[in-house]
């Protein structure tokens, strides 16, 4: 059985805002329903930034501070949150809760996810979407990207569905694309994730329009991400999240059997030589 990870206020500062504020208020004797009232916001709002699955705002730093009268340290922990990312600012709350989720269930159309990405693949992805980077600030992404994948090493649930496409990309150079291939082929074959794919002849889908993924945290609570160019957004309504996950259920059960999947990308591996 996978075992329940915690979040560390110690381990990043956006954590750590969320462990100080927990901290305060219970030093403070406030419920989260009780500080919610006083800066304008719901209780359920107070408990998911504690819990890091909604980011803090600067506003909300400022209400916190003449609140809790707390001279002005949630408003330099928020400062510290947002110095100290190595992922852009749309991306960096979804990569903390990624790094304490037991389950990581993912749909791409267009590029492979960044957990299975290659260091290759990676910076050729990097240069397309950033093409003025310095060559220092090209290399800290593609690292931070990496390291990101030492997820996989984990206890963690890793399952993804990959849009055909995404196996027969024309515009790398084919050893690019085969180290990729047998990257994913390698994982599924240890094991360590599950991989399907959609054909090309599944036509219209519950998740056409874009990626998607859904987190499972350790006391349940999913959370869902959605993406598109130079933006993301992080879900946590339940009830949106409940209709991702009936879209995302919907294109797994679209997708080829994991066997089968396996089997295509052996077969693309084929196409790009030795």
């Amino acid at each position: 059985m996978t075992q329940p990870k915690s979040l560390d206020g110690s381990a990043n500062p956006r954590a750590f805002f969320g462990a100080e504020l927990r901290r305060l208020r219970t030093a403070a004797e406030l419920t989260q329903e009780r500080l919610g009232a006083l800066v304008y916001l719901s209780g359920d709002t107070i408990a998911k930034v504690e819990k890091t699955v909604r980011a803090p705002t600067e506003e909300l730093a400022q209400r916190l501070d003449a609140a809790l009268g707390t001279d002005g340290h949630f408003q330099r922990l928020f400062a510290l949150a947002e110095e100290s990312s190595r992922h852009p600012q749309f991306f960096a709350l979804y990569a903390e809760l990624e790094r304490t989720a037991r389950r990581i269930e993912e749909f791409a159309s267009y590029l492979v996810p960044g957990l299975l990405q290659t260091e290759v693949y990676a910076r050729e992805v990097f240069r397309a979407f950033w093409p003025y980077l310095r060559d220092e600030e090209l290399e800290e992404k593609v690292k931070a990207r990496i390291d990101r994948a030492g997820l996989l090493d984990s206890d963690i649930e890793y399952w993804a569905v990959l849009d055909e496409m995404i196996l027969r990309e024309p515009g790398l150079p084919p050893a690019v694309m085969r180290e990729q291939l047998e990257r994913i082929a390698s994982l599924m074959r240890a094991r360590r994730i599950v991989v399907q794919v959609l054909s090309r002849t599944a036509g219209i889908h519950a998740l056409r329009e874009g990626a998607l993924t859904v987190l499972t945290l350790d006391d349940s609570t999913q959370v869902a991400y959605t993406e598109g160019p130079h933006s993301g957004q992080l879900l946590d309504s339940q009830e949106t999240v409940r209709s991702c996950r009936l879209s995302y259920d919907l294109v797994r059960a679209a997708a080829l059997p994991p066997t089968a999947s396996l089997e295509l990308i052996e077969s693309a591996l084929e196409e790009y030589g030795t």
